[in-house]
């Protein structure tokens, strides 16, 4: 069921890894409104701080990681990412126990998820990398999804868990549960058993930084598929930006439901990213990735097209649901679609490419959509076609034609191409390091 040894040692220890960082993540952002920045007008700032802070790394630092990803031996840089990231939890549970001012402990708790972040940045591709050497092409579809679906389940229970956790037993017992899940992490990968490297392409010389980013840049940009891949992933993120930012609107004002059942919904659409995992393990590489890949955005701009005319919490919830399934499918394929395009020594540059490209387009859409919403289009109403519009659901339906449009593109783009990867004897790449 979990494909081979080494591959359900790495999901077991990811999947507990992944439960703690969600339970990690919520209390952080409770505790620094209930005890931290308790009765401050600055309380808001300091938690948008926080939120930024876990996006910058992705920025910042993922594109230059993944030239030392390609570098590095993969499971011993897994393995130092887990380390450092359990040794900075555990600073950050150590001063929770000192009567330091809010000032020093909001610092130490930005400190502690820059650094953590940070991490992820090595940490996620050579993960990926991995996942190429020990799982078998045609199983790898299936690798990805069902680390996406432990993924979901524990997006839906991980953020419950923090409340109870922090406010019974204190803000040490979610910290130590976190620390412990890089402990698991750490011991998991420490008893896989790489298979050597094929030993047909001889040693390469290391070249500089910057050279090796602009060789991984170059490839990346040589790569029909990829490009598609990214351009079609930008479109769809710029959609997905407006509808995160303004969903909890959207609940309130056209589906006249109160705020409470908000998050009902969330766990919906997880339900429905576990199912859709599910199946997209089992279908998607029968079906073929880049397939999989355009019919899932055009599935996902069609919904999210109806799911804007909407005025009722039942069927938004069906919907929703429905939703996770193409969300899921789609996230799927594109890992093993990168990992079939792209030699091993270029996934590492190639995959932290593609995250951050993505995660600015999706900052831009949230700030954009925030602007329209509240400034453009606060007072806006229409009739089109006997349809009543407003300023959320016109939004919405923007979003639902923009993230089709998408799909139009990758299907064009994908289905005129062939997902093979190209020879890259010129481009210049380093050689793996111990």
């Amino acid at each position: 069921m979990l494909i081979n040894r080494n591959f359900a040692l790495l999901w077991s220890g990811q999947a507990i890894s992944i439960i703690g960082d969600f339970v990690f993540n919520t209390t952080l952002v409770i505790w620094i409104v209930v005890q931290v920045a308790k009765g401050q007008s600055w309380a808001p700032l300091a938690v948008g701080g926080a939120l930024l802070l876990s996006s910058l790394p992705s920025i910042v630092l993922g594109p230059l990681a993944g030239v030392f990803v390609d570098r590095w031996e993969k499971r011993r840089t897994m393995l130092a990412m887990d380390a450092l990231r359990c040794a900075t939890i555990a600073c950050l549970l150590l001063a929770s126990l000192m009567s330091l001012s809010p000032a020093w402990q909001l610092s130490m708790i930005y400190i502690t998820v820059f650094v953590v972040n940070a991490c992820d940045q090595f940490f996620r591709p050579a993960m990926l990398t991995l996942i190429g050497d020990i799982v078998e092409e045609p199983q790898q579809a299936r690798a990805m999804g069902l680390g996406q679906a432990s993924m979901s389940l524990a997006a839906i229970i991980g953020p419950p868990l923090a409340p109870p956790l922090l406010l019974a037993f204190g803000v040490q017992w979610a910290l130590l549960l976190n620390a412990l899940s890089f402990v698991i992490s750490f011991t998991t990968i420490m008893a896989i058993q790489v298979p050597r490297l094929s030993e047909g392409a001889a040693p390469r010389q290391a070249a500089g930084l910057w050279q090796e980013f602009s060789a991984g840049l170059r490839f990346l940009l040589s790569s029909r598929i990829l490009v598609t891949l990214i351009v079609s992933t930008i479109i769809a993120m710029l959609g997905a930006g407006v509808i995160n930012t303004l969903d909890v609107f959207f609940v309130t004002q056209n589906l006249h439901t109160p705020v409470a059942l908000y998050g009902t919904l969330d766990a919906v659409l997880g339900i429905g990213t576990i199912v859709g995992a599910i199946l997209a393990s089992v279908f998607a590489q029968r079906i073929g990735l880049t397939r999989t890949i355009w019919c899932s955005i055009l599935a996902l701009g069609v919904l999210v097209t109806i799911y804007a005319r909407l005025t009722g919490f039942l069927p938004a919830a069906v919907l929703l649901f429905v939703m996770g399934v193409p969300l899921a499918t789609l996230a799927v394929a594109s890992g093993p679609l990168i990992l079939q395009m792209t030699p091993r020594e270029m996934v590492g540059r190639v995959s932290s490419l593609v995250s951050p490209i993505s995660m600015v387009a999706f900052m831009i859409a949230t700030g954009l959509s925030g602007y329209l919403d509240g400034v453009t289009l606060h007072n806006f109403h229409a009739q089109v076609f006997g349809m009543a519009f407003g300023p959320v659901d016109t939004l919405f339906t923007a979003s639902g034609l923009l993230i089709f449009i998408g799909g139009v593109y990758a299907m064009i783009g994908l289905r005129s191409s062939k997902a093979t990867a190209p020879e890259i004897s010129a481009v210049p790449v380093a050689q793996e390091t111990r």
